[in-house]
């Protein structure tokens, strides 16, 4: 009889467990100036053991925080584990956050150490060391651009690597006695919420807290050791950090950092990974790409698509409700594969992608059918950063866009009598950060978190989340009102970007729409209609009547009740520099409903326009204002069926 070997009880000690079991296999690759260089995981280990010597040599020590800052690189990952092999905490940032965000961050964590990707980085944060009075090194990985700089607070990762490499041939063992010294319950992550409500909550994560997620995650889906994974979602998102760091040393696959942002689909193209995940936005842009590129294609492919798309969608319908395809759907559908199917997989990047997730927020169920209809696996899966990004998800062959998913293994799901989803998991965080109180609050009795969203368990034992339980609500007659489901409406239009609606306690459903500036300009460029930015084009009456056809288009699949009457284009695209979304993408429905009060008053009112001042944020934190008038939309109430049938 054999008995299994147990899970190594840290992070770091997975680490060194596949540095020893699988050395030569690749653990992670980076492009650099076109070409992919491979790390093995005994390469892996050395480099951050090397890097962990470095900090020991200039202090840093047990419970101390670094924090990393830029797109993902592998000395960013490295630089985290390091200090989680002293017993430190990592403390990634996001990179996009402007000055007063991080500044505020840094400075609540209490952060010792910075490594930063860049010189941009670098900029940004000696641009604040004077509010960071806890910070004593800035390591940059990138060393373009740096030549000239005298900061005594700068250091190179080489050169810190080089001084650990001196260090530990004075203090041989030193870095494998304290990954020993590791315990499970010690803090490894501290990750920021996205604050949608207010200033962002450290949320402490244990090793055992992460690997008890990652755990779960495996035991649900198929996930295998010669996987390869794209790392290109904020380091910052609890996402990233159960997937490209906690999972793949649970299992050992391989993760690639792209170039940089501007090569991600590129990048993703060439590499095929065989499993992805990305937040809507990304799937959102995809199908504006797909939407585009077949309305600019020549008249007959442009009907191909259509055809082949049409058939594909009644057909993952069917498929949904338990339904046979007939002869001719299933001969239609392989000719499909040949000719749009397949060409657009490839084109996307997923042609070996066994499956897919979409999370952090809702996608719209036509955009989750149109990429399950062209042969991508995508599927529902549901976290937040209290339980290590990990609560429930979808097995293969029940993906439902109106469900997240089968609780995971391990976990319970409870719904309270106010309709609120409270879990209990391996994966409930230790607490919020110097907040004792916003840690309590969030607690139930033993041991269940309050998640803040509301839902229900559906007969197949499926989660279905409607939206934010804060955000639920009733038009004035009662009828149910969940934002959420009717901007993902919305938002299936490639021409509407964001979408904020209205209607709790009001008589009708408003919103608020932002366009998507490429989408609209292409088609603002076909007709000839000049224009000078996103202001100018967004007060276009042509371009109102264009996101006035999408509105009624998105009305036709909503309940009559529900469907909206009346809609302002917004002069500016929501920003999260100015607090309208956060860095994930999330709208901060509260703060977009004052700063907009005098729009939504309009709304509501009898004005056929209203005077908006907006206030904006420059990237170096200075602030200005935006004053015009904008033109607000009628659709009217929707036709009753006689109505429709006269018409």
């Amino acid at each position: 009889m054999t008995t299994a070997t147990p899970t190594p009880a840290t992070l770091p000690s997975l680490m060194r467990r596949n540095a020893a079991t699988i050395a030569a296999r690749p653990a992670v690759r980076e492009k650099d100036r076109g070409i992919w260089r491979t790390f093995s995981w005994s390469q892996y280990y050395d480099e951050v053991r090397d890097f962990a010597l470095g900090l020991a040599a200039h202090g840093f020590k047990r419970g101390d925080k670094l924090s990393v800052i830029g797109d993902n690189r592998p000395r960013l990952y490295w630089a985290q584990l390091s200090a989680q092999s002293l017993g430190g905490v990592a403390v990634p940032v996001f990179q996009d956050s402007i000055a007063a965000e991080i500044a505020y961050v840094l400075d609540h964590a209490e952060v010792s150490i910075i490594v930063a990707e860049d010189q941009e980085q670098v900029d940004k944060v000696l641009s604040l060391k004077d509010k960071l009075p806890a910070l004593e090194l800035l390591v940059y990985d990138d060393p373009r651009g740096m030549r000239h700089y005298d900061s005594p607070l700068l250091k190179s990762f080489a050169d810190i690597q080089a001084a650990g490499r001196t260090w530990g041939a004075q203090h041989p063992g030193h870095v494998e006695a304290e990954i020993d010294r590791g315990a499970t319950a010690d803090i490894a992550l501290l990750a920021y919420t996205s604050g949608t409500t207010g200033r962002p909550k450290g949320v402490m994560l244990s090793h055992a807290n992460l690997i008890s997620a990652g755990q779960a995650f495996v035991a649900a889906e198929d996930v295998r050791v010669d996987d390869e994974w794209l790392c290109y979602l904020p380091m910052a998102w609890i996402g990233d950090a159960l997937y490209s760091t906690t999972i793949s040393l649970l299992i050992g696959f391989t993760c690639n950092c792209p170039e940089n942002v501007e090569t991600v689909q590129r990048d993703l193209r060439e590499l095929g990974p065989t499993s992805l995940l990305a937040p809507p936005r990304i799937w959102e842009n995809m199908l504006t790409a797909i939407q585009i590129r077949a309305a600019d294609a020549s008249p007959v492919k442009r009907l191909a698509f259509e055809f082949f798309r049409g058939l594909a969608e009644r057909a993952e319908l069917r498929r949904h409700d338990g339904k046979p395809l007939s002869i001719a759907a299933r001969l239609g559908l392989a000719l499909g594969e040949i000719f749009v199917y397949a060409p657009v997989r490839d084109q996307l990047g997923l042609r070996r992608a066994r499956w897919a997730y979409t999370g952090g927020a809702p996608l719209g169920g036509d955009a989750y059918r149109f990429f399950r209809s062209f042969g991508i696996n995508l599927k529902q899966i549901y976290g937040v950063t209290e339980l290590a990004g990990l609560v429930a998800l979808q097995p293969d062959g029940e993906a439902d866009p109106n469900t997240v998913g089968r609780i995971c293994p391990g976990m319970e799901v409870r719904i309270a009598e106010s309709g609120e989803v409270l879990i209990r998991s391996g994966g409930l965080f230790e607490g919020y950060y110097k907040q004792p109180e916003a840690t309590e609050e969030t607690r139930a009795d033993d041991g269940w978190y309050r998640t803040g969203d509301a839902g229900f368990l559906d007969p197949r034992g499926h989660l279905v989340i409607i939206d934010r339980a804060k955000d639920v609500g009733a038009l004035d007659d009662g009828t149910p009102f969940a934002p959420q489901f009717i901007e993902n409406k919305l938002k299936f239009s490639p021409f509407i970007r964001e979408a904020v609606a209205f209607g709790d306690g009001r008589p009708f459903v408003a919103a608020l729409v932002a366009i998507d500036l490429a989408t609209v300009g292409k088609w603002a460029e076909r007709r000839n209609l000049a224009y000078t930015s996103f202001q100018d084009l967004s007060a276009r009456p042509e371009v109102r009547a264009l996101i006035a056809d999408e509105v009624r288009a998105c009305n036709a699949t909503l309940p009559a009740a529900t469907c909206i009457r009346r809609f302002l284009l917004v002069n500016k695209e929501f920003d999260a520099d100015d607090n309208e979304i956060t860095r994930t993408r999330k709208i901060r429905r509260r703060f977009v409903t004052e700063k907009y009060a005098a729009a939504v008053a309009a709304l509501y009112g009898d004005a056929d326009d209203v005077e908006l001042t907006t206030e904006i944020t420059y990237e170096d934190g200075r602030t200005g204002k935006l004053k015009v008038r904008l033109d607000i939309a009628d659709i009217g109430a929707p036709a009753t069926a006689k109505e429709a049938a006269h018409a």
